[in-house]
């Protein structure tokens, strides 16, 4: 794994997420990438 240079920011999360969601028919399933990556994302914007 790859040490992260930047943390997850909500812009890059939605990013994500709408990619998956686009792939999946709309659907963004419960402990996806996707979904640890929104969760990141509103972690780091709390600190």
């Amino acid at each position: 794994m790859s040490k992260s240079k930047a943390p997850m920011t909500q812009s890059a999360a939605k990013r994500i997420q709408s990619a998956e969601a686009k792939a999946n028919g709309g659907q963004v399933a419960k402990g996806s990438f996707a979904a640890k990556a929104q969760r990141a994302a509103a972690k780091n914007s709390q600190n």
